[in-house]
């Protein structure tokens, strides 16, 4: 039997090697509508790309940073506005499909 404590652990930002694997994972986490999930999946981009160039990009200091962005934080518009823009991605507004 296999235990818990003996499962590797998994963490996204190590599958968050280029830009089609962050634009496809935001773009998910977005379709969730949860902000504390996007505030999270916003540290798992900025960890793949290295939290301190984040910051400085960012102008957010690196321990307010990690605190934005972990699991359950509600940061404001203006962290994830400059995060986002920090990543080099940005939010776009397109129609809500209706359905027929």
């Amino acid at each position: 039997m296999v235990k818990i404590a003996d499962l590797p652990t998994y963490d996204a930002a190590d599958y968050l090697d280029s830009e089609e694997a962050v634009t496809a994972y935001l773009n998910a986490i977005l379709e969730e509508n949860d902000p504390s999930l996007l505030a999270s999946a916003l540290g798992d981009v900025a960890k793949a790309r290295g939290m301190t160039q984040i910051a400085k990009d960012s102008g957010i200091g690196r321990e307010s940073l990690y605190k934005a962005l972990r699991d359950g934080a509600n940061p404001r518009f203006d962290t994830i506005n400059r995060v986002m823009h920090a990543l080099g991605v940005s939010l776009v507004v397109v129609p809500k499909k209706v359905a027929t």
